[in-house]
């Protein structure tokens, strides 16, 4: 078998899709406007299919600082953390991001990827039991197969579930790491944190949330779900990405004072690029804004209740709750990738969501509304989806 045979059956599939028209696999997004327009192509478009959720990438302060980052610090930092690469920038946005999160330690990773990879596989290590939901982002199977713990899967957001799984092990319980998410980003549903807290407090273990999609969209302050249902002290790690609501790349855990020994164990920090100083410019400017700006969240979330009521009015089936994510159930493959087209067509930009990324072999549209998304945007989404129905 020759080295890429075993992807034959992939690869003809993905062929099928860029045959038959414009190809949702690595999509070109030729111009960008704006934090809510571009154009694909000839068409013009309202961009509802990112996860730009404050709607920052534009802003203009982020902009400046990391423009001045570039030019006063270079292009990247061209080592590791643990080498030549944490600059004065990078421990003082690790010191910004505890505060913020009233935490002892932060740390600062190249991608929310490495983020869970670094955490996870360092603390999931042989002899360790890792409860997961099933729904669980591909980044936190990656990190506990790396760090080789026996991983224990538990029915997506069912407490009941994992309460069981916990009893099953006895004592072992007691040191389990238990891993949720905060908003997920398929279904835009949330974890049933109340009750999983309540379950780690019975019955011990360890309690690591990535609030990657629900970081300054949820919470008074936008520190994530754990904040919005009073569970923090519950929580002993917090993972994070700087690619959503902070509009940059990078990501980051926060926890106690011991969790600094991954600075010093953890492969993916030790061996990874840092973010290049004007990423992290940009991001501290962001985190400030959020600080500073919580009328956003209140902007984010009137436009996520009009789009997804309005996507309701229309007949169409959709995730179980509102959140700044709101998938669009699609029969099949084909109408998906219809469906999809169609809306490019009509103006609008979404992510095309296919098995099994998609949750339970069904096949999505997903949207996802920010918070510089103005009502006659939304409005013009929901005529495009209109148009579908006819």
């Amino acid at each position: 078998m020759a080295l890429y045979d075993k992807f034959s059956r992939l690869a003809k599939e993905r062929e099928q899709f860029q045959i038959s028209g414009l190809n949702p696999f690595g999509t070109c997004i030729d111009e960008i406007y704006s934090a809510t327009q571009g154009r694909i192509g000839t068409h013009k478009i309202v961009l509802a299919g990112t996860n730009n959720y404050l709607g920052l990438t534009f802003d203009t302060g982020a902009i400046a600082a990391g423009q001045a980052a570039l030019s006063t610090q270079g292009t990247g930092t061209t080592g590791s953390r643990m080498a030549n690469g944490s600059y004065g920038s990078h421990l003082t946005l690790e010191k910004e991001l505890a505060e913020f999160f009233d935490r002892p330690t932060a740390i600062v990773f190249s991608t929310g990827y490495t983020a869970n990879l670094g955490v996870i596989s360092t603390l999931a290590v042989p002899g360790t039991v890792v409860l997961i939901d099933a729904d669980s982002h591909a980044s936190i199977y990656d990190a506990c197969a790396l760090g080789g713990a026996e991983i224990i899967r538990f029915r997506h957001n069912d407490a009941k579930d994992l309460e069981r799984r916990m009893i099953r092990l006895g004592e072992r319980a007691r040191d389990a790491l238990i891993i949720v998410e905060g908003i997920y980003s398929m279904l835009g549903d949330v974890a049933p944190l109340v009750e999983i807290a309540n379950i780690k407090r019975r019955l011990g273990g360890y309690l690591l949330v990535d609030e990657a999609h629900s970081f300054g969209v949820l919470g008074a302050k936008g520190r994530g779900l754990s904040e919005s249902l009073g569970v923090e002290k519950d929580v002993d790690i917090i993972v994070g990405t700087f690619s959503k609501s902070l509009a940059s790349i990078g990501g980051f855990a926060v926890g106690s004072k011991d969790m600094d020994v991954l600075r010093y164990s953890s492969r993916p920090y030790i061996f990874t690029a840092s973010p290049s100083p004007s990423s992290i410019a940009s991001v501290r400017t962001s985190l400030k804004h959020i600080t500073e700006h919580p009328e956003l969240r209140d902007k984010l979330w009137h436009n996520a209740h009009r789009l997804y009521n309005g996507l309701a009015a229309l007949g169409y089936e959709l995730g179980p709750n509102i959140s700044p994510v709101v998938p669009v159930m699609i029969g099949s493959k084909e109408d998906g990738l219809k469906y999809w087209r169609d809306l490019i067509e009509n103006g609008v930009y979404v992510n095309l969501v296919l098995p099994p990324a998609a949750p339970a072999g069904i096949t999505l549209l997903r949207c996802s509304v920010n918070a510089a998304h103005s009502d006659e945007e939304i409005d013009a989404i929901l005529q495009a989806f209109a148009k579908l129905k006819k």
